[in-house]
C-alpha cells in the first residue's frame, strides 16, 4: 500500500554522514547516545510553528540502522514536517526552506554528524522501503608500516597478513539469494533471507585507501550484524586458517554460528544507499513492504 501524505505535510529527505565511534548505533535507546536521538532533538530545536512552539514530535525513518560503533558516509532518512513550519524555516533570509533546514541543523548538531543535503522527497519516497540496495565498506590494515593512528577509529588493525585473492574467492561463494542465519543476530519472527549482490575484496593501489584491505558489500538489505559476521568468517580463510569447505559448512548452519569471530564494528562504514528513479519510488516501497516485516530492513 502506498503511503499518501496530506497537503499540509512536507516529506523532507536528509542525506548525512556520521562518525559512529561515540554512538550506541542509530536507533534511539533510553539513556544512551544514538544518532537518531541527536538528529531528532536537533530537528525539534529548529522546526517551529507560527506561535514559536516546537512542532509535534518529529520521527526520522532511516535507510539502514547501523550498530554501535559503525560509521556512515552515505546515510539517508526522511521526516514529515508540517507545511507551515517548513515554509517558515528561512525566516527573514532569502534561502529556500531546504537550504535553511540544512544550515540550521548544521548550527545545532554535534561535530560527529553532518547533514550534507536536505531536499523535498519525491512522491512515494520512503528512505527505508524505497531503497534498492545498501553498500557497505569494511577496511583493514594488515601491514604494520601502513598503520595510521589518525584512522584508528575507522580502520581495523589486523595482526596477520591477508591473502586478498583468497578473501575474494571465499566471499564470492556467499553471494546470491540465500538464508544468512549463520551470520546474523537472531530476531524473533524475522527472516534472515537476503540477496547479497556483491561481496568482494581489493587492496587499492592509490587513493585514500591505498594499501588497505577493503571489502565491498552490497545487498537489498541486511540482517543485524550480518556484514560483520560475513567479514569475520572469510577473514579466517584469508589468513589461511580455514578453507572453503569449512566456510560452506558455516554458511549452511541454521542459526548464528559460534565458529565465526564477528569483525569489530569500527571498520564498517555505510557508504551509499541506492534508489530508483523518482517516478518508481512508490512502487519500490510497496514491493519491499510486501516481502519484509518493517523491523527487518537494515
Amino acid at each position: 500500500m502506498t503511503e499518501l501524505l496530506s497537503s499540509d505535510v512536507v516529506r523532507a529527505r536528509l542525506d548525512f554522514s556520521y562518525d559512529g565511534t561515540d554512538f550506541h548505533g542509530w536507533a534511539a535507546q533510553p539513556g544512551l547516545r544514538t544518532v537518531q536521538d541527536e538528529l531528532e532533538s536537533a530537528l525539534m530545536r529548529v522546526v517551529r510553528r507560527g506561535d514559536g512552539s516546537a512542532a509535534a514530535p518529529l520521527r526520522l525513518t532511516v535507510a539502514g540502522r547501523t550498530d554501535a560503533g559503525v560509521h556512515s558516509r552515505g546515510q539517508v532518512a526522511h521526516v514529515d514536517l508540517p507545511a507551515d513550519a517548513w515554509e517558515r524555516l528561512p525566516g527573514r533570509s532569502d534561502r529556500a526552506p531546504h537550504d535553511a533546514l540544512r544550515a540550521r541543523l548544521t548550527g545545532v548538531l554535534p561535530h560527529d554528524i553532518v547533514v550534507r543535503e536536505v531536499s523535498v522527497a519525491p512522491e512515494g519516497f520512503d528512505a527505508r522501503f524505497s531503497a534498492l540496495e545498501r553498500r557497505y565498506a569494511y577496511r583493514l590494515c594488515d601491514d604494520p608500516a601502513r598503520r595510521d593512528p589518525l584512522r584508528r577509529a575507522h580502520v581495523v588493525h589486523h595482526p596477520r597478513a591477508l591473502d586478498v585473492a583468497a578473501l575474494d574467492s571465499a566471499s564470492s561463494t556467499l553471494t546470491g539469494l540465500r538464508d544468512f542465519a549463520a551470520f546474523c543476530k537472531a530476531r524473533e519472527g524475522a527472516t534472515t533471507i537476503r540477496e547479497l549482490v556483491e561481496f568482494s575484496w581489493a587492496r587499492p593501489a592509490d587513493g585514500p585507501d591505498e594499501g588497505l584491505v577493503v571489502a565491498t558489500v552490497r545487498a537489498d538489505a541486511f540482517c543485524h550484524s550480518m556484514v560483520r559476521g560475513l567479514v569475520g568468517a572469510v577473514l579466517a580463510v584469508g589468513e589461511g586458517r580455514r578453507d572453503l569447505a569449512w566456510l560452506g559448512d558455516v554458511a549452511a548452519h541454521p542459526e548464528r554460528s559460534q565458529a565465526i569471530a564477528v569483525a569489530p564494528a569500527h571498520g564498517l562504514t555505510l557508504e551509499h544507499v541506492d534508489y530508483p528513479a523518482d517516478d518508481a519510488m512508490a512502487a519500490r516501497a510497496s514491493q519491499t513492504r510486501g516481502r519484509r516485516d518493517p523491523g527487518e530492513v537494515r
